[in-house]
């Protein structure tokens, strides 16, 4: 067995990053087509706001943070159709109040130097197997949901007046995304870290649409990266003594500029 097979926190990091490697990069996918990839660092910001509450109230911090971005998360969908022409100042709320109420919060939480980091890079050593079991349920969620209507989000991503045309009902599929949205990214906070969740969420898309064409290849090659770019992270933060979060997304870049090349030449032929 190999050495970073040996160690219990690893094996459940290996899992979670597993999962986060897939779950990421599928629900970027979506947002990145629809040019909302902000999102993710906007609800982020709320989940990390909601972690600080419930360590403050001293209770389980994961669903807080949940119900705290799914909460936010509505409300950002009621502002952007306020803001019809100018999307990008929904976010901007909704992340200033995040990252506001979160500062706050941080004066107010007893917590050490070193819960603070992990919560805003990432950590390995802090899952337990409460948050095992509450992870790999709502992953599990995530991925029925999306693959259930997949249909529905992928006219939604591409031509939502032709969805609207053809029965769908955008408002509930626009709120059901967002939900996603911040179920990932609160299942993400452990591994990767509030100001790192949302590269995750776009660097691998990226990639992918720089050799893809198509919709379902992009997909796929995004969750593939994804995935490689978590195996290559925590392996290599687990030898160098790294950060894992800082690591995972590095390691994203880096297999992004790798094939950056590639496409350029596939848009100059």
């Amino acid at each position: 067995m190999p050495e970073i097979l040996q160690y219990t926190f690893m094996q459940k990091a290996l899992l979670v990053g597993l999962l986060v490697g897939i779950l990421c990069p599928t629900i970027g996918t979506f947002l990145v087509l629809r040019r909302f990839s902000m999102v993710g660092d906007t609800l982020a910001h709320v989940a990390l706001a909601g972690v600080l509450l419930g360590m403050l109230w001293g209770i389980s911090p994961l669903p807080l943070a949940l119900f705290f971005s799914i909460l936010l998360a509505f409300f950002l969908e009621k502002l952007r159709t306020i803001f019809k022409n100018y999307a990008e100042l929904s976010l901007a709320i909704i992340m200033s109040a995040g990252l506001g109420l979160a500062v706050i919060l941080m004066s107010f939480t007893k917590t050490s130097d070193l819960s603070i980091s992990s919560l805003l890079f990432g950590s390995i050593i802090t899952l337990t197997n409460q948050d095992i079991l509450l992870i790999a349920f709502l992953s599990l969620l995530s991925l029925g949901l999306l693959f259930s209507f997949y249909r529905e989000f992928f006219f939604l991503t591409f031509d939502e007046e032709g969805a609207r045309l053809a029965g769908i009902h955008i408002k509930h599929y626009n709120y059901l995304l967002l939900f996603l949205t911040a179920m990932v990214i609160t299942i993400s906070l452990r591994i990767v870290g509030a100001l790192l969740v949302s590269s995750l969420m776009v660097v691998p898309v990226a990639t992918s649409l720089l050799l893809s064409c198509g919709f379902k290849k992009t997909l796929l090659g995004a969750v593939f990266f994804g995935i490689l770019s978590v195996l290559i992270g925590l392996t290599t933060s687990f030898y160098l003594d790294l950060a894992p979060g800082g690591t995972i997304v590095l390691t994203s870049v880096i297999i992004f500029l790798f094939f950056l090349p590639l496409g350029r030449k596939k848009q100059q032929s």
